[in-house]
């Protein structure tokens, strides 16, 4: 039997404000989808959580959703999709009787007895039962199963797991948007995943006996202690750290006889709109504008040597544009002061006086850098501070000190002075 694996559409999602839908970057990527499916006739199409962005997804992005389950309908192929922690369960399963009929088959609420559905042989090897599981916490689990002991959410899945009559001589797929690792150890994340790390882990050897486990919830795509535990990924990129990932795509997942072995092909859908981080100086950054050709990409600027001025910013960003590209982000690394030596146990050298207020600045005046005499100010009051006595006023830390400064200078801003 053959099918596809997708997870975390995250339909509805927008990037610095930027909307992916608006700018087509998701129509695009279900287009392309739809014609993997088109060519590949599957006999089932997976869709392992995250479906939105938000609980409450925009009108756009239920239409999109709208627009691909239709298509997938019209070439008769099976949809089995459960709900992930950004989806709104009861939403999702709204119609979802009716929807069944049409073989669009929706987990979005956690039941006693699981939703699953057998499809019938096709392939010689027998009928695979498909079990889908939404999102699930132990609070839920608790909940549905009358347990009050259920306190964490490895148990929560495996207590669940073990009221279902699932019959393992024969072949079972499991859907799940969890947070499943082998041995504790999770592979390093971050940007829009950071807020997973360490939160529900489950291990993997909850789903023995399943044939093959279709993950959602991580947005790299990469296996978990056996190769048949597998993250699909997202299907584009959401933030700048995941351009580090292995490429984005679909799994085609082509499944055996009963321990006869899954073989798992990764296929890529190349993005409308590329994202990259482009590093370096200035001038080289310049440089790589008249040398390079890539056009219609989201982008990250890292400026290694300068602070970025409002003329710079401009520049930059008029360029891109030129290309068909937009810069998502500009920020600069540069240190314009020297370091210093600790005044106190609370600083420990690794960040500037003059970066604390720079900070400080920065996340008052709605990220707005500050201007030549504000530096100057900032430089002077860090120089009075360096110079007092360092036995004064030894609770006080160094951010109260840059505090108290700022709401002088922000004061006499408002002023006019």
């Amino acid at each position: 039997m053959r099918f596809l694996h997708i997870a975390d559409l995250h339909l509805g999602k927008a990037l610095y404000g930027v909307s992916m839908i608006d700018n087509q970057d998701q129509v695009f990527w279900v287009e392309r989808f739809l014609e993997k499916v088109r060519e590949l006739k599957p006999d089932a199409v997976l869709i392992a959580g995250d479906i939105y962005d938000r609980s409450a997804p925009s009108g756009e992005a239920v239409m999109l959703f709208n627009h691909m389950l239709t298509e997938l309908e019209k070439m008769a192929v099976p949809v089995l999709l459960t709900a992930g922690n950004h989806d709104s369960g009861k939403r999702l399963s709204f119609a979802g009787s009716i929807l069944a009929k049409q073989k669009i088959y929706i987990a979005g609420v956690v039941e006693k007895e699981m939703v699953h559905v057998t499809i019938p042989e096709r392939d010689g090897s027998g009928e695979v039962t498909f079990w889908l599981l939404p999102y699930l916490f132990p609070a839920m689990a608790a909940q549905v199963l009358t347990d009050e002991s259920i306190g964490d959410y490895e148990t929560a899945v495996r207590e669940l797991l073990a009221r279902q009559k699932i019959d393992f001589s024969g072949r079972n797929v499991l859907l799940a948007h969890q947070n499943v690792t082998a041995g504790g150890k999770e592979t390093p994340r971050g940007g829009s995943e950071s807020m997973v790390g360490g939160v529900g882990q489950i291990d993997y050897r909850v789903f023995d006996g399943f044939d093959y486990v279709a993950l959602g919830h991580i947005h790299a795509s990469y296996h978990v202690g056996r190769k048949e535990v597998r993250y699909a990924g997202s299907p584009l990129c959401y933030h700048f750290d995941e351009t580090r990932q292995p490429e984005k795509g679909l799994l085609l997942v082509e499944l055996g006889e009963k321990e006869g072995g899954v073989e798992i092909t990764p296929l890529s859908i190349r993005p409308l709109h590329p994202m990259r981080e482009i590093r370096g100086t200035y001038e080289t950054i310049l440089e790589s504008l008249e040398q390079e050709e890539n056009r219609d990409e989201y982008l990250k600027i890292v400026v290694t040597d300068r602070r970025i001025t409002p003329e710079m910013s401009e520049l930059l960003r008029e360029q891109f544009k030129n290309r068909g590209s937009i810069v998502l982000e500009l920020v600069s690394e540069f240190r314009e002061f020297d370091a210093v030596s600790a005044l106190s146990g609370e600083y420990n050298g690794e960040k500037l006086i003059e970066d604390y207020f720079v900070e400080l600045y920065r996340e008052r005046k709605g990220q707005a850098q500050p201007g030549e005499k504000d530096l100057a100010l900032f430089q002077f009051a860090a120089g009075q501070v360096r110079g007092r006595d360092s036995s004064e006023k030894r609770e006080e830390s160094l951010a109260a000190d840059a505090e108290k400064l700022l709401a002088y200078v922000l004061k006499q801003e408002v002023r006019g002075e």
